[in-house]
């Protein structure tokens, strides 16, 4: 079984909205062993199932994401599960948009995906299905990026800057999700059910827990990257009452015990963290 993830740069006038776009392709199905775990990092993902579907469960309710479809996953705060469709080559483009930046190319409530995957066909009409045509007719993966970077470049011009959003987004992760809605009250002047409904509106979540979603993800990113790390380190604990809390809060985003957890296999979703 080989799997690759490859990096894209972003275009110039999209990265500040996009955390990240890569290239995964797989020669098929990931191993049986394999957890196949993605756990929440916070972003809203645009995905191109170029070669072969791709497969996921959240919250145990699958969704299917056909060859040559394009699918838009609204923010995840539980994990998922994901896999080929069948046991063939795989190919698939990916777009992470950060959390202040989903609203800026897609008119609708974010919450209303929130936990789903969607086709862009069933959300945007004939402009997404000219778009998979238009990259499904492409040969070259270089192509198809293009392709996918000016239809976002179309979108985004669209859609009118949140500066008040943002700017808490950001206090937010600048924080690494120690900032309390009671702090963005003071620094906005906002109240916190003006806040809660905002962010409800350009992300999915509330505020508090987008901070619980960034706290646990830079400890996951952490041991992703570095297999000396565990997760019962004290260092880990900085952000939690108690390591009572600390585990609470792994479960929830893993779907598993810490004690569980280290006796599985999860090389593929660890993939998606290494830096």
């Amino acid at each position: 079984m080989n799997m690759r993830l490859q990096h894209i740069e972003p275009h110039p006038m999209l990265k500040a909205y996009i955390e990240k776009m890569w290239l995964f392709e797989s020669s098929g199905k990931m191993p049986v062993e394999d957890l196949k775990l993605v756990v929440p990092n916070g972003n809203i993902k645009l995905s191109v199932a170029f070669r072969n579907g791709i497969v996921a469960a959240v919250n145990g309710r699958p969704f299917i994401s056909k060859e040559q479809n394009i699918s838009l996953t609204g923010l995840v705060d539980v994990p998922v599960i994901l896999d080929a469709e069948d046991n063939v080559a795989t190919g698939t483009i990916v777009v992470e948009f950060n959390p202040q930046g989903a609203y800026r190319f897609f008119r609708l409530s974010l919450n209303d995906i929130k936990n789903q995957i969607h086709s862009l066909t069933d959300i945007l009409g004939t402009v997404a299905k000219q778009l998979e045509e238009q990259i499904s007719n492409s040969e070259r993966v270089e192509a198809k990026v293009a392709l996918l970077q000016q239809f976002l470049l179309k979108q985004f011009a669209l859609q009118s800057e949140d500066a008040v959003f943002e700017y808490c987004v950001a206090q937010i992760t600048a924080s690494k999700g120690r900032m309390t809605i009671q702090e963005l009250e003071k620094k906005t002047g906002y109240s916190s059910r003006w806040l809660n409904m905002k962010f409800k509106e350009k992300l999915g979540v509330s505020p508090k827990n987008l901070s619980t979603i960034i706290r646990f993800n830079q400890y996951y990113n952490a041991v992703a990257n570095n297999s000396e790390m565990d997760f019962m380190q004290n260092a880990f604990y900085d952000y939690y009452y108690d390591q009572s809390h600390f585990l609470k809060e792994f479960k929830r985003f893993t779907g598993i015990s810490h004690a569980g957890f280290q006796y599985t296999t999860n090389d593929f979703g660890k993939l998606f963290y290494k830096e």
